[in-house]
């Protein structure tokens, strides 16, 4: 962890980092989270996580401050002499009365923590995730499904299934049980060269990783639909990949006591994360 943190406007040591007690993240989880990837000192898709933060805040009613947003990600990053990082903007209503109501929250609190990240060695990537099917379900329904909120009961829920198979993460399905994401990650799926990944009607966040991938799948010629997907559809599947911005594209090889395809990382899969590389490469020149 960093020793210096940004919260509301100072750069503190995180041991004198404090917030109230009153403060409606910590007390009811009213707030919501970004975790993005530096390398080299540059952030990749800044923009897009803040759109994304900015677009959350308004569902939820949060006032997002105006700051520099980007000038106290980067300070964050400079003040604890890193480059390769992962970094977390926190931004919650603030500190509100004794009986909930999100209206007496006059000033939101913000947090940036920067940390230095060590990706997975190559040797993951070569051998892939395995997953279960939790009993952790997503609900398509909830204005919390598509928004990265600090409330993130049920995604810890889900990791702890993981934990407990001996498994590196747990695959939910949402009410209608149908496919919806991982704990901490989007899924996709290809089936006869078809690149296939649960629509945002399915309940599941709108990763910027994912969103990345699809965008670089329409433009290297790979078939790509979003669409509601029967579990049966991923356990059947050729081969599967996860995403999120800190592991950017990993490939999904088993899948409860069954590998996906050959068991090994497929050629579309093996495709996209070099393309995403590529992109990263490019973009933090």
């Amino acid at each position: 962890m960093s020793n210096i943190v940004y919260l509301n406007g100072k750069m503190v040591h995180l041991n004198w980092a404090t917030v109230s007690v009153m403060d409606y993240g910590f007390l009811y989880g009213f707030s919501l989270f970004e975790t993005m990837r530096s390398y080299r000192g540059r952030v990749f898709r800044m923009e897009r996580h803040l759109e994304r933060l900015v677009r959350s805040a308004e569902i939820l009613g949060i006032n997002v401050p105006i700051i520099d947003w980007k000038g106290m990600v980067m300070d964050t990053l400079h003040a604890n002499k890193l480059e390769d990082a992962r970094i977390r903007i926190t931004i919650s209503a603030g500190e509100g009365g004794s009986v909930p109501d999100p209206a007496s929250c006059e000033k939101p609190t913000v947090l940036i923590l920067a940390s230095a990240y060590t990706p997975f060695p190559a040797e993951v990537y070569e051998k892939g995730f395995r997953a279960i099917f939790s009993s952790i379900h997503r609900n398509s329904q909830s204005p919390l499904s598509g928004i990265k909120s600090a409330n993130y009961l049920e995604s810890l829920l889900a990791r702890q299934e993981a934990r407990k198979a001996a498994t590196d993460e747990a695959v939910c399905l949402n009410e209608k049980g149908l496919l919806a994401e991982a704990s901490m990650s989007n899924i996709f799926l290809v089936t006869s060269d078809i690149l296939k990944t649960p629509g945002l009607a399915s309940g599941i966040l709108p990763g910027i990783t994912r969103e990345t991938v699809i965008e670089l799948a329409a433009q290297s010629g790979i078939e790509i639909i979003e669409q509601d997907i029967n579990p049966d559809e991923l356990v059947l599947a050729e081969e599967a990949f996860l995403t999120n911005s800190l592991m950017e594209v990993m490939p999904l090889t088993t899948v409860g006591d069954k590998p996906v395809g050959s068991g090994r990382p497929g050629e579309i899969t093996l495709r996209l994360m070099s393309l995403y590389k590529e992109l990263v490469a490019t973009e933090t020149a």
